[in-house]
């Protein structure tokens, strides 16, 4: 009798084990399921992605379905819980939504700077009281009389004023100048006790008054937005080049601010890169900022210096820049400070050729030893850089050299596969401080033909070179302002190895 009682409850046990394993490898089963669902929603956000080579993505795709079966074969063969191999499908699955929602933002993150995305143009406003004045803020300034101009922005000078009487509580008396010299002039002698500018006009303040800005105390800022048809005005010129087997040049814009990329500014840098992408020769070209230019389509018959254009508009100074050299810029790449900062800190710092040794000032004021030959820069001093032109005697001329180097070393470094596979998430960093006009098709193309064939790319770089000058510009009239007259020799000679670039010849860099 016990005999028979101990073999049905060893009988019971055996059916209980079988039941909980049934269930555990179900569970196993769906796990996995769950996982080869998720693994085809990573495959498909990689290629929405566009920038993998088909070749990666099957290859990765393989090695992801396998790896499923295989757990999914462990599942049903196992005679018990299988816990481990049902961990590692949980694990998974948790590595495959994250990727998955990075790759989704990081889809967005590029749109967002290409030229598919037609952005909005900020004017970043101005109040201004001398600096001794006691306003602190607009609400103090209600008696004052604010000196105005309309000859530039005058509808975004009517939008600040607008916030202006907002906050005065009332009003306020105005008087109308001319010009920005003269509206700057009355402010500093007194017959006005505020004004209103744009700030991307502060740097020629600063060329026409000694320490202009250390005689004002800004007391309010205003950001007025428009739509920026800049893109649509050039985008069809840019949407015909085959960047994958057509020679292009790319206009890089530098310009003089902090803030967002599309605030309207000066352009303090200047370069074109001339591609070949099936040769993989790349011609940087340094244009000195104060080359004295024409401006087409806006200072007629009159000169300017090259980065006043940018406060018309970066259509301007690619115009400008294709009269100079008598070539087609379809592309430009627009970048500010906070840019150059993250993008160079995102690649783990780059190494920079100098030409010279010497010292300059980084961020907090921190001196920055730069050797002669290689050094190794992060973002914050490969600012500083740059940027230096006091502490070298080629001045201008060498700080143009300078940020070529920097920009011919992040290229080289970029080129690199590591860094092409991690494209994504530089583009994704820096998105907020980079556009482009240059599609997402595009920057897809350029990116998969690079990962496809390989190879290092032969970068040179040049510079424009010219004698400095004292003359009057449209920009700011009435004032003679220091320029650079442009060396005919040195432009024509960026002519001729840009047309070697063009026509497939290999560029000696020595």
């Amino acid at each position: 009798m016990e005999n028979r009682n101990h073999d049905n409850t060893t009988k019971s046990v055996k059916k209980r084990k079988k039941r909980i394993n049934r269930a555990f490898r179900t569970v196993g089963k769906f796990l996995v399921l769950i996982q080869l669902l998720l693994t085809l929603v990573f495959l498909a956000f990689i290629w929405r992605l566009g920038m993998i080579p088909v070749k990666y993505v099957a290859g990765l795709g393989a090695i992801l379905l396998v790896f499923a079966a295989l757990l999914f074969t462990l599942q049903a063969i196992s005679r018990g819980k299988a816990i481990i191999s049902k961990l590692v499908s949980v694990i998974m699955s948790a590595v495959l939504i994250f990727g998955s929602v990075y790759l989704y933002r990081t889809h967005d993150a590029v749109k967002d700077i290409s030229g598919d995305t037609l952005g909005t143009q900020v004017n970043s406003m101005l109040v201004a009281v001398r600096s001794d004045d006691p306003a602190e803020k607009v609400s103090d300034t209600s008696d004052y009389i604010y000196g105005v101009q309309h000859a530039e922005d005058g509808s975004d000078v009517d939008k600040a004023m607008e916030k202006v009487n907002e906050e005065a509580g009332t009003e306020v008396m105005t008087a109308e100048y001319g010009t920005l010299n003269e509206q700057a002039g009355a402010l500093l002698d007194g017959s006005v006790q505020a004004i209103v500018y744009n700030e991307g006009y502060g740097g020629i303040l600063d060329e026409v008054y000694e320490n202009f800005q250390s005689q004002i105390k800004i007391i309010a800022q205003y950001s007025i937005e428009s739509d920026d048809d800049t893109d649509a005005a050039i985008q069809g010129k840019a949407a015909e080049v085959n960047v994958e087997d057509e020679s292009f040049n790319i206009y890089i814009s530098g310009i003089d601010v902090y803030g967002p990329v599309s605030t309207k500014s000066r352009s303090d840098v200047n370069i074109i890169a001339t591609v070949n992408p099936k040769t993989k020769q790349i011609l940087l070209s340094n244009t000195p900022r104060d080359y004295y230019v024409t401006i087409p389509g806006v200072s007629g018959d009159s000169k300017d210096k090259l980065t006043h254009a940018g406060i018309y508009g970066v259509d301007k100074s690619m115009a400008t820049l294709e009269n100079l050299y008598d070539i087609d810029i379809p592309f430009y790449a627009r970048v500010n400070f906070t840019s150059l900062i993250t993008l160079v800190d995102a690649m783990g710092g780059v190494d920079v050729n100098s030409e010279y040794a010497f010292t300059t000032n980084g961020d907090g004021g921190a001196v920055i030893s730069v050797q002669k030959g290689l050094n190794h820069f992060n973002g914050k001093q490969a600012l500083a850089f740059s940027r230096e032109r006091y502490n070298l005697a080629g001045g201008d001329n060498q700080r143009g050299k300078n940020q070529m180097a920097v920009i011919q070393a992040m290229i080289q470094k970029m080129m690199t596969p590591e860094m092409l596979l991690k494209a994504p998430d530089l583009i994704s960093q820096v998105s907020d401080s980079v556009e482009t006009n240059m599609s997402m098709d595009q920057i897809q193309e350029l990116i998969q033909g690079q990962l496809n064939s390989g190879g290092s790319w032969n970068v040179k770089s040049m510079a424009a070179e010219g004698t400095g000058d004292s003359q009057y510009c449209y920009s700011m009239p009435g004032t003679a302002l220091y320029v650079m007259q442009p060396d005919q020799a040195s432009v024509d000679a960026i002519k001729s190895e840009m047309q070697a670039v063009e026509n497939g010849e290999i560029l000696t860099t020595e």
